[in-house]
């Protein structure tokens, strides 16, 4: 009885042990930072779907204006379609090059989407239609939840990176299979922060 007694003190102790061995290399601290990436890169997709879900009307509504440029409306569809093919997924944070062929995607669409609006000011029509109007100003919107969930995003890498870079619980993420996660280059990032120019503010040209 005894002899049970003092392996279940010394199973309990080893557990306790264990627990605190885990909780001092920092392996409570990856649980909650991983599932903080996850959140913050889930927002970014719904926010890169929302532009997504928006572009085939943009579209629609363009090419109801006669002699619109064609190569411009052509850019944005090829552009969307490369962008959508990616699958993104949860995991494609803990692949660097998933993640920069999507990022780079997604900065393509973005320069497309620029091109198309800088041009659709050159059309008085456009400036009239309200249906237009409207999508303009649900582009802008989406364009600045992306900004604000990719900033959010890269935060979190951050925070996460630091932890897996640090001693000792670099030990920690290496054990448990907590790699350093890629975040937004400088590169894509100066390309991709700003949101398209939607002003309409500037004369038609004649």
């Amino acid at each position: 009885m005894t002899t049970l007694f003092a392996r279940r003190m010394a199973n309990i102790l080893a557990m306790l042990v264990a627990a605190l061995a885990l909780s001092g290399c920092g392996y409570n601290r990856f649980q909650e930072l991983d599932e903080q990436v996850k959140a913050a890169w889930a927002d970014v997709l719904n926010n890169y779907q929302r532009r997504a879900d928006l572009i085939p009307n943009i579209v629609a509504s363009v090419k109801g204006e006669a002699n619109f440029e064609q190569e411009t409306l052509t850019k944005v569809i090829e552009a969307r379609s490369r962008a959508t093919s990616i699958q993104a997924t949860p995991e494609l944070v803990n692949n660097p090059e998933a993640f920069q062929k999507f990022q780079q995607a997604q900065g393509e669409l973005t320069g497309a989407l620029s091109r198309l609006m800088v041009v659709a000011e050159q059309y008085p029509q456009l400036k009239a239609n309200q249906a237009f109007q409207d999508l303009r100003v649900q582009l802008e919107g989406t364009e600045n939840r992306i900004a604000v969930s990719r900033n959010r995003y890269i935060k979190a890498v951050a925070e996460y990176n630091v932890l897996a870079r640090s001693f000792p619980t670099n030990l920690t993420a290496m054990m448990f299979g907590y790699p350093v996660k890629p975040s937004f280059t400088p590169q894509n990032e100066a390309q991709i922060s700003v949101p398209p120019s939607v002003s309409f503010d500037k004369p038609a040209s004649k």
